[in-house]
């Protein structure tokens, strides 16, 4: 079953974990609104990214990302990168990528198959509970976003307004699990009792 909020939410994150353009700042809006319901505490967290992008140039955001992603390999936005390096595991780690891609009739567009941002846009077109989706949250997805948030400085006042976004994207893939799970086990047991004798 195909639950569009979460996976509308997973969208937004994606372009927000892409390369800023003008359109942040109404992405980031948007974000904030899907998350209120479910998630107040995510809603408030992008809130305050949402604050920042409001009082920060286009350039600034661009040479903060640039910054952030691009040239930290501590914080690199590649996952096969931060959860291999550039060894021979992260090439075999894409050609898996592409191959799933490729069976879900997914495009990774411009970028390398293992960019954050193209990956959430894959999970967004899962289903909630697929098992596929769920292997990539927790084996690629939350290890890399962990590692990512504790390379920022601690320091409340030199901290990166990124982490707003990746402590949101944590929450958002957590709660996907386990309304996931929960939603396999229901179907689970109703398969149980259609089997019963």
């Amino acid at each position: 079953m195909v639950d569009e909020k979460n996976n509308e939410i997973f969208l937004r994150l994606g372009d927000l974990l892409d390369y800023p353009d003008v359109q942040l700042s109404a992405r980031v809006s948007e974000c904030v609104q899907l998350l209120a319901s479910d998630l107040p505490h995510a809603s408030h967290q992008m809130g305050r990214f949402l604050e920042f992008v409001g009082s920060t140039t286009q350039g600034r955001m661009e040479d903060i990302y640039t910054g952030t992603f691009d040239v930290s390999p501590t914080c690199f936005i590649f996952a096969g990168y931060m959860l291999f390096g550039e060894t021979f595991k992260r090439g075999e780690f894409l050609v898996q990528l592409q191959e799933r891609y490729h069976q879900h009739n997914f495009s990774a567009g411009n970028e390398l198959a293992d960019h954050i941002a193209v990956i959430f846009r894959f999970i967004a077109t899962l289903d909630e509970g697929e098992v596929l989706k769920e292997e990539i949250i927790e084996d690629c997805l939350l290890p890399v976003l962990e590692k990512m948030i504790s390379s920022f400085k601690t320091d409340p006042d030199r901290a990166n307004p990124y982490a707003h976004v990746l402590r949101t994207s944590i929450e958002a893939l957590e709660h996907d699990l386990h309304r996931g799970s929960a939603q396999r086990k229901a179907r689970e047991s109703v398969l149980e009792k259609e089997m019963a004798p």
